[in-house]
């Protein structure tokens, strides 16, 4: 790829897009796909690319895999009984 982007850049851009939509859209993993080629250009950024950033959110915890009729990635949320940390 000519001139990637970092996948750093690419992670925070997708969980920022998640976070935002938190309570109001979920989105699938293709969705985050095509918004960051879109974003980036595909000359910059592809498809496995963008597979990696989101293994890494999803690893990292930052992002979490749920099932709802189709896989989605939101950011985890916090149960009314868990404890408070701290």
């Amino acid at each position: 790829m000519a001139d990637s982007v970092r996948i750093e850049e690419v992670c925070e851009a997708m969980f920022t897009m998640v976070a935002d939509a938190a309570g109001q859209k979920k989105y699938k993993p293709g969705d985050l796909i095509k918004s960051m080629i879109e974003k980036y250009g595909e000359d910059r950024c592809d498809k496995q690319f963008c597979k990696q950033a989101i293994r890494e959110l999803v690893e990292s915890q930052r992002l979490i895999y749920t099932y709802f009729g189709g896989s989605y990635l939101e950011v985890p949320h916090k149960e009314g009984a868990a404890p408070e940390e701290g």
